[in-house]
């Protein structure tokens, strides 16, 4: 089956670039489920290419899609068998996109799939899988390492230079900027904005609250709706903050920077506090017996095999690993 068009990378977005109309994505993966078809004919690649060409829009939603598709070919298989084994074996991936994508249409769950975590993850600028740890440099030489699961959307344009954390956790070093004057970097989070000051940090995302520490420099952090000034956090200082309000001020451990070298370090961690940070680079179901939950671990753990760091936990701790598949593991009293 012959894909449509060469590939393209992903196109740093201006604020003046409002969202994509609905219709003009639809018609986008329609024209792009044509033309996976075996049957396409020259004619239809060419109606293809003057619908892109007819406005800026229209390409824009193109690359986008062909972005997520570039990005599903990179699930593993055997993640796809896990959810639904009978699936995989009827459905080519590419069959099941498109039968998936015209059930969204039909059935009005572009907005719900669009707020979906794995949505936000799919159609971003830049990602990682599960398990994956990566590092991208932005145009201005800010160095980004993404965590596990995580993404990024990258807006520069002549006045500001902003970088939308969309999910998961990223360390930025931010790069100087070439500009005069000098564009203010701005990360952003669903609860606010950190404001770097010649800056290297770290921002991670949870379901209602942001996590900021600094290593480098200086950040400013503003909550997306507080009424007091932003506060100025220094190297060595992190915080949390809500859409709200910022936490007080704790200490920024450089052992809070290990997951970026594929290191783990536990410091009298409870065990359910450790299983869900080892669950966030591995695919299926990790947990724990209450018996076992507040058992403490310290110790240094490897990313990037986390049955190995499971193994470990074994033998420092009296407990044991009930495998019920290689993704469904309980960790229980011995």
């Amino acid at each position: 089956m012959s894909k449509p068009a060469a590939r393209t990378a992903p196109v740093q977005r201006g604020p003046a670039q409002a969202p994509i109309d609905a219709a003009i994505v639809q018609k986008a993966a329609q024209w792009m489920a044509r033309l996976w078809a075996d049957d396409a004919s020259t004619a239809e690649h060419a109606a293809c290419a003057q619908w892109r060409a007819a406005h800026p829009d229209h390409e824009r939603a193109w690359r986008r899609l062909q972005a997520l598709d570039d990005k599903l070919q990179d699930v593993p298989q055997h993640a796809a068998r896990v959810l639904d084994p009978a699936a995989t074996n009827t459905l080519s991936r590419r069959r099941a996109l498109q039968v998936l994508g015209l059930a969204a249409i039909a059935t009005g769950a572009i907005h719900t799939a669009r707020n979906s975590e794995s949505w936000r993850i799919l159609s971003s600028d830049y990602s990682t899988k599960v398990g994956e740890i990566r590092e991208v440099v932005l145009a201005d030489g800010t160095r980004v390492v993404l965590n596990t699961a995580s993404a990024i959307d990258v807006r520069f344009d002549g006045a500001a230079r902003d970088v939308i954390l969309r999910s998961g956790e990223a360390l930025v070093t931010t790069g100087r900027d070439s500009a005069a004057p000098a564009r203010p970097f701005t990360m952003r989070s669903r609860q606010g904005a950190v404001r770097a000051l010649g800056t290297r940090f770290m921002l991670r995302q949870d379901d209602d609250v942001s996590h900021v520490a600094v290593f480098h420099g200086a950040v400013e952090v503003l909550p997306a709706h507080a009424l007091e000034a932003p506060l100025r956090l220094d190297a060595g200082e992190g915080t949390s903050f809500s859409d709200t309000h910022v936490h007080p001020r704790r200490a920024a451990l450089e052992r809070d920077l290990a997951w970026s070298q594929g290191l783990l370090i536990a410091e009298n961690m409870r065990v359910q506090d450790f299983l869900r940070e080892v669950g966030r680079y591995r695919q299926g179901l990790l947990r724990c017996s209450p018996e076992v939950a507040d058992m403490r671990i310290t110790g240094v753990f490897p990313l990037a095999d986390t049955d190995r760091a499971l193994a470990n936990l074994k033998l420092a701790l009296p407990v044991e690993l009930a495998y019920r598949t290689r993704y469904w593991v309980t960790v229980q009293a011995r």
